[in-house]
């Protein structure tokens, strides 16, 4: 009897939203938290930047762990630590004796489930018997972007309609979606990276092949120029349009994140039809003139218009770097696989870091600091040339 693969599938779309929840929640609370326990704002945005260095160091483990625990393993896990993260979240402030621990604990909680999430759901939707992998690849990411413009969506209209002094029932919420969505997963089948008798390749052998580095660059790129919009979207829209924190927020990371998805989903159903080189090339050139658009055109409606087009454009760099990597490395295995997001994972703290580092150094000019950031999809454009120059698969 042959495995029916469509409840893995499913359950790994919902993973996806999963990661969505543990990645953009919380900082949606952030303004809430210094106001009610009195943590300062430069205090409190120390919790991105752990919550992406712990992603980061999962990210790194799991080239060896997950060959030794098993996809099943690691998925559980995910989710577990991704739900508990949540649900302490909801009481951990209020009775730790300091309540900056109290939010620190669970972001590092579920920042190791949502670095697993990174890592192990991928290749599961990998293994699974598809005729065209591509699009599933491109399938499975849009549910990250839908993930996002829900949890954004979801917040404002609840915060809206009861207050941000509810919010520990929606992370609760949350938190259940993960735990239904271990059970959903139950014994589905997972299939095999690599066929029968093979190994995935070691660390050695992935690291011999200059092609790789290529990849790793390119993932980099995919996250730098992905998170250098997105982190400042919402902050571009309110300075540039003089809206306030909710409509900022719908305006802009909201926008983002809907077109982000739509360009997954675009190459999802229509990728039998399109070339994945070709088609990540104009989009990267699509990123470059939307990162144009925000720099060099004065007028912030503009500016703003770029910001969601930019989204469209970079929704494909990331599936489509691991669907040619895939291509390319047949037998890159699991370990392939974790430190691809962890390039990822370096590009989404690196880009945002840039252009907020250049900002500042410019006096709060947001604009110089996505000038500087543009330098990642240039980078990118540049490694699609080598990549489609050099067809052997290995």
């Amino acid at each position: 009897m042959i495995p029916d693969y469509r409840r893995t599938r499913f359950a790994c779309y919902i993973g996806y939203i999963v990661q969505a929840i543990v990645t953009n929640f919380a900082p949606l609370l952030f303004v809430h938290f210094s106001d009610k326990y009195g943590i300062p704002l430069t205090k409190i945005t120390l919790l991105i930047t752990i919550n992406f260095g712990i992603q980061l160091f999962v990210d790194l483990v799991s080239t060896v762990l997950i060959d030794r625990i098993g996809f099943r393993t690691s998925f559980y896990l995910a989710h577990g630590f991704s739900a508990a993260g949540l649900i302490m979240l909801t009481f951990m402030p209020d009775i730790m004796p300091d309540p900056f621990v109290g939010i620190l604990i669970p972001i590092v909680i579920y920042a190791i489930g949502g670095g697993l999430i990174e890592v192990v759901i991928s290749p599961i939707i990998e293994a699974c018997p598809a005729e065209n992998k591509e699009k599933q690849m491109s399938m499975l990411h849009s549910f990250y972007c839908w993930g996002q413009v829900g949890v954004v969506l979801v917040s404002t209209v609840f915060f809206t309609l009861f207050g941000i002094g509810s919010w520990r029932i929606l992370s609760v919420s949350f938190a259940a979606i993960a735990v239904a969505n271990m059970i959903l997963f139950g014994n589905s089948p997972i299939g095999t990276l690599n066929g029968e008798g093979e190994k995935g390749m070691s660390l050695k052998e992935l690291f011999s092949v200059r092609i790789f580095f290529v990849f790793l660059i390119m993932m980099l790129c995919a996250g730098a120029s992905e998170q250098a919009i997105s982190q400042w979207a919402s902050s571009f829209a309110e300075r540039g349009l003089g809206v306030n924190k909710a409509v900022g927020d719908l305006a802009g990371p909201m926008a983002f994140a809907f077109l982000m998805g739509m360009s997954r989903l675009i190459y999802g159903k229509l990728g039998h039809r399109l070339d994945m080189n070709r088609f990540m090339m104009v989009s990267t050139a699509l990123c470059i003139v939307s990162y144009g658009c925000i720099v060099f055109v004065p007028n912030p409606v503009v500016g703003l218009v770029g910001c969601a087009v930019s989204g469209f454009a970079v929704g494909i760099m990331w599936p489509g770097t691991y669907s040619m990597a895939v291509a390319r490395l047949p037998r890159g295995g699991s370990a392939m696989f974790a430190l691809l997001a962890l390039a990822g994972d370096i590009g989404c703290t690196s880009g945002p870091t840039l252009a907020g580092f250049v900002s500042g150094a410019s006096g709060d000019d947001l604009r110089a600091g996505i000038l500087a950031a543009m330098i990642f999809p240039v980078m990118m454009a540049v490694c699609l040339f080598f990549v489609r120059k050099k067809k052997k698969a290995y």
